[in-house]
């Protein structure tokens, strides 16, 4: 991954980072997903979402406006 991205969110549940990421991504600040959880079991592991370090205050602040 490149420098200065941070790990912004984390969940086992890939549909949540989905949608955090997605929240971001239509507010215009770039997210990345990052699958960590093993293939043949979902219960271990999380799926963790990156943003430019940069773009965290905004993030912060949509994360409250969308109450997510």
């Amino acid at each position: 991954m490149e420098k200065n991205w941070i790990k912004f969110f984390s969940s086992s549940d890939f549909y949540r980072s989905e949608l955090v990421k997605q929240v971001l991504c239509e507010n215009e600040i770039d997210a990345v997903l990052l699958n960590k959880q093993a293939s043949s079991h979902r219960d271990f592991g999380d799926v963790e979402v990156y943003i430019h370090q940069q773009d965290f205050g905004n993030a912060i602040e949509v994360m409250i406006l969308t109450q997510l």
